[in-house]
């Protein structure tokens, strides 16, 4: 959701930067900021107060941050492409006419998310109540937060859920689709056995230069985090295994490429 379908990730940035000034501290880089993004907020704040070595304490690290994203959240906007491509989904079809199913996993909070979102219905409307998975969901265990896989399969299962309800068939990971901007989101869609496009900020493709095809692999690029559970063999796939997509936009997605009808392929 952040930076993929909302310009939230600028907003993080800002704020994050505006706390390092208040302490005398130069922005933060994108090799840190990287290791951040798409991780759950307790881990992330702590790869980040280890590096910031902010004059201030933790918990008053925290309630600043909170200040400042209560005050700059509620004027998020939906990135370039989104919107279009939400509508487009709503009423695509696989080439067997069945509908095409979604669900949004994202490491926000409840709270981040309705400070993120209740202004914003109409780009939400899409994912059904039960289809929206946060990172505060309780089937994501402590440590278990993205680059884990464990976010993505509870989200397709709030999929399967209804259809078993409705006697359908369920979808498998493989017939599943992931929209990632984090290059730990890109490794937990491949380690769940999915497909990913990866549709990074500028500012994070340069810092990964020349990795491009590891990360769209799922191999694991960014530094670990204390907490994290981590397996030491890894699910990932191959380098140009052809699962991976790198795009510089949601804009123009070719649907067709992946077996998606839209009106103008019906």
């Amino acid at each position: 959701m952040d930076g993929l379908l909302l310009n939230t990730e600028n907003l993080y940035t800002k704020v994050t930067n505006m706390i390092l000034a208040e302490s005398g501290r130069p922005a933060m880089p994108w090799s840190i900021k990287a290791q951040l993004q798409g991780r759950p907020g307790p881990i992330a704040t702590s790869i980040f107060f280890e590096w910031a070595q902010l004059k201030i304490s933790r918990e008053e690290f925290i309630r600043r941050r909170s200040e400042l994203h209560t005050e700059f959240f509620p004027s998020c906007g939906p990135l370039p492409g989104a919107p279009e491509l939400l509508e487009a989904l709503s009423t695509a079809t696989t080439p067997s006419g069945l509908p095409i199913e979604v669900a949004l996993a994202t490491s926000s909070t409840a709270d981040s998310f309705e400070l993120k979102t209740a202004h914003l219905q109409d780009l939400f409307k899409y994912f059904p109540k039960d289809q929206k998975i946060l990172g505060d969901d309780p089937r994501i265990l402590h440590g278990r937060g993205k680059p884990a896989p464990d976010i993505y399969l509870v989200a397709l299962e709030s999929i399967n859920a209804r259809l078993r309800s409705e006697g359908k068939t369920e979808v498998l990971p493989d017939e599943c689709l992931v929209f990632e901007d984090a290059v730990p989101g890109v490794e937990a869609g491949r380690r769940a056995g999915m497909r990913v496009v990866w549709i990074p900020q500028e500012e994070l493709r340069r810092e990964f230069a020349g990795k491009e095809e590891e990360i769209l692999a799922g191999i694991p690029t960014v530094s670990g985090a204390e907490g994290e559970v981590v397996e030491e063999d890894r699910k990932v796939g191959k380098v140009g295994d052809g699962w991976g997509e790198l795009r510089e936009s949601i804009i123009g997605f070719d649907y067709a490429r992946y077996g998606i009808r839209v009106k103008e392929y019906r």
